[in-house]
């Protein structure tokens, strides 16, 4: 029975061999090298990849109570807008960062830099289509472009149907949830 186990290994040891000393003939030290340390560098950079922290959720901040000075959100010239291609979600059932009841908000979405006039300072907007769920009445549609990127680039584009990450991929409405300063 050893000389059959010897035999094996005798077997995978040659075999062993020969495909290392192909690989030893055929690859460099340097392509090696070079391999490893992109692969090191891709799996340090990993966690800085854009990816939807929100789990479905909309970024949403509190809608401005009234008499705080902070304009009309039923207004395309709120300052919120100043990059919001689409239907109000505020004239739909929802709220200024919230989908109506019914529709989902989507999982990928378009961003701007808007200048507060109240407090004069610019922030990063988040823009989520509200997919799903019924229409609206009379809803406002606002096209305030201003920065818009050509189409080419995805995160600063508004003119496709973002609702296409979704289950649900019907357009609704629009909202606007400041992500922070800019």
């Amino acid at each position: 029975m050893t000389v059959f186990f010897d035999k094996i290994l005798e077997w995978m040891d040659g075999a062993s061999e020969r495909a290392v000393r192909r690989t030893a003939q055929a690859v460099s030290r340097r392509n090696v090298v070079a391999t490893i340390g992109t692969a090191m560098m891709g799996t340090a950079l990993a966690p800085l990849l854009p990816f939807d922290r929100t789990f479905g959720r909309a970024m949403a901040q509190p809608a401005p109570k009234a008499g705080e000075g902070d304009g009309d959100i039923a207004d395309c010239e709120y300052w919120r807008y100043c990059a919001l291609d689409g239907y109000l979600c505020s004239e739909c059932g929802g709220a200024l960062a919230m989908c109506p009841p019914g529709s989902e908000v989507s999982l990928v979405s378009w961003v701007g830099t808007c200048h507060n006039p109240n407090d004069e300072r610019d922030y990063l907007v988040a823009y989520n289509d509200c997919c799903g769920g019924g229409g609206c009445a009379q809803p406002t549609f606002c096209f305030t472009s201003e920065g818009e990127r050509p189409g080419y680039r995805m995160g600063l584009y508004n003119d496709i149907n973002w609702c296409m990450a979704n289950d649900t991929k019907g357009y609704h409405c629009t909202v606007a949830a400041v992500v922070g300063l800019a």
